[in-house]
């Protein structure tokens, strides 16, 4: 039997299809393949951060035209209410259990996913997400909160978890030449979700519109029908590497970094040590900086610039008529897309930048950074400089992004690739709770400013400039006092053997590419880029026109 039988070949019998052992690859497969397999289930998910295209429409889900609006609507009532329309803060929830709901069952069930493959993860995440999905078009249909917070929320939110991180260790394996770039591909995608799914939505409700509905559910049904398509593919694509596979002509370089370590960490220990707790303040300090500027971009644009972003540079914002405002709201939509392209840009060029300058000088290069645009923006602004302004804050959420995308390689080169995506799902706990601390320290220094008698304009968001510049030095601190583990964390190279077994098909043996991972971008490769390809670029099409039409 050659090295490549003995590395894939074996029994099946009494092997499921979504099973960890279906997927081990043979020779002939394709690496090149399984980053479009993550993408096509990211970019289904990833239109969790464009959700809030329906709220305006589902605040008028009763009245159509205009909200029935009740006021003595509490939160507790509108959950129930079949006669109230929703307010838009009670929505809103639904945006905040996705990304609390995310961490949570990523940490709950990243272990999982380790033992039971990417495809049977993904699997489960296509039916959550689409079937939460699915929930929340029956909520519209009786006009009940409670069902859309369940099914979007907290069913979807679950969905969104092991969606998102299904791919990570995969990835990782498949790529150890290339890991912040393979990973970058995947995580990209969960950024540039939203720009496919909100137009598309937007041209469902429009299609589905009609005087006695505002075409939300439909648009709900038919969109988690494309996702579960979509979604299913990808799960169904992935294949992961048996024991001792790397790339063709490959070997790893013999001078390593000490930043990189060759051996593993149990997911039992990984939490345990200082480090993993010094890179969970790492993401969630970095993340809670980003995720403000997005929740506070678009007000944040109109009453800094106010009249001068329409000719009127001697306009201040309570100076405008309401059809002014209404123009300003159209530019500063604008700005959110093209903040979308950089974030999405940023997840690929900073995760492949750190394949080369290495994950710890990535991270400095976002904190330092970013402490300086932060604490330049208030000029900015003050200047009236619109270019700077836009240009500073698009570097910012670039580098947002590439945090997200570059954590994954982080952890690996830390507590090795074995457990990876387990401890990158307990790590997603950082995200949820920068979810809820970025947005509330933006808001809350907003509302004491203005409680303070400042006007809206550019005094008013220098407070919360300098602060979120505060967060990013003390994310700066916690990057420096990464260092490796000593070896006390690693498992044995038996248990690691062991661990390997299943997919291995025999002991550990002889490491060498065996015919696996060939083929670089193929036909059949290109076709599988292509199907996740053409929508990322006619969601990038479309927001590129709008931009221009504001900006241009």
């Amino acid at each position: 039997m050659t090295a490549a039988g003995t590395r894939t070949d074996g029994a099946l019998a009494g092997v499921g299809l979504l099973d960890r052992e279906r997927i081990v690859a043979r020779p002939g497969f394709n690496r090149w393949l399984v980053p479009p397999a993550a993408l096509a289930i990211h970019l289904c998910i990833g239109m969790a951060y464009g959700f809030s295209v329906f709220w305006l429409p589902l605040s008028k889900s009763l009245g159509i035209t205009a909200s029935t609006a009740c006021p003595d609507l509490t939160l507790a009532s509108a959950l129930f209410t079949t006669t109230c329309d929703w307010r838009v803060a009670d929505l809103g929830w639904i945006y905040t259990l996705f990304f609390v709901l995310l961490g949570s069952s990523a940490a709950i069930w990243g272990g999982w996913l380790e033992r039971a493959g990417p495809r049977k993860a993904g699997v489960v995440s296509a039916c959550c997400w689409c079937g939460g999905i699915i929930l929340a078009a029956i909520g519209v249909i009786t006009h009940q909160l409670w069902m859309m917070w369940l099914g979007a929320g907290v069913i979807g939110g679950i969905g969104l978890g092991l969606g998102y991180i299904s791919p990570v260790s995969t990835l990782i394996k498949w790529f150890p030449d290339r890991r912040g770039m393979a990973t970058g591909m995947a995580i990209m995608g969960f950024g540039g979700g939203a720009m496919i799914g909100a137009p598309l939505a937007n041209l469902l409700m429009n299609t589905f519109k009609t005087d006695g509905s505002v075409g939300v559910w439909q648009t709900f049904i038919v969109m988690a029908v494309i996702y579960f398509v979509f979604m299913m593919g990808g799960a169904f694509g992935y294949r992961i590497p048996p024991a001792g596979w790397r790339p063709e002509g490959w070997t790893p370089p013999a001078a390593k970094s000490t930043m990189i370590t060759t051996k593993h960490v149990h997911l039992r220990d990984a939490h345990r040590t200082k480090q993993f707790w010094l890179i969970w303040a790492v993401l969630c300090l970095n993340v809670s900086a980003g995720i403000g500027v997005i929740g506070m971009a678009s007000p944040m644009l109109q009453e800094i610039f106010a009249g001068s972003l329409i000719g009127l540079p001697d306009v201040g914002f309570a100076q405008l008529d309401a059809g002014q405002k209404a123009s300003i709201a159209t530019i500063a939509a604008g700005f959110a897309g093209l903040l979308s392209l950089f974030n999405i840009g940023g997840r690929f060029f900073w995760a492949s930048l750190s394949d080369k300058i290495g994950r710890k000088n990535t991270y400095y290069c976002f904190f330092v950074l970013g402490i300086v645009l932060y604490a330049l923006a208030p000029t900015f602004a003050g200047m009236g400089n619109k270019a700077l302004f836009v240009l500073s804050f698009g570097i910012i959420l670039s580098m947002y992004g590439g945090g997200f995308a570059t954590i994954p390689a982080y952890l690996a080169d830390i507590f090795g690739t074995q457990f990876v995506g387990a401890i990158h799902g307990r790590l997603l706990t950082a995200w949820a709770t920068a979810g809820i601390v970025g947005p509330v320290v933006v808001n809350y220094i907003r509302e004491a400013q203005i409680a303070a008698g400042v006007a809206p304009g550019p005094t008013l968001y220098t407070g919360t400039m300098y602060i979120l510049a505060g967060m990013l030095a003390l994310g700066l601190i916690a990057n420096a006092l990464i260092r490796p583990l000593s070896d006390k964390w690693f498992m044995s190279d038996d248990e690691v053997a062991a661990l390997q077994a299943k997919s291995a098909a025999v002991n550990a043996g002889p490491t060498g590419s065996f015919g696996i991972g060939t083929g670089g971008l193929d036909a059949k490769a290109m076709l599988a880029w292509a199907v996740v390809g053409i929508p990322l670029l006619w969601g990038v099409w479309v927001t590129l026109r709008a931009t221009f039409a504001l900006f241009g």
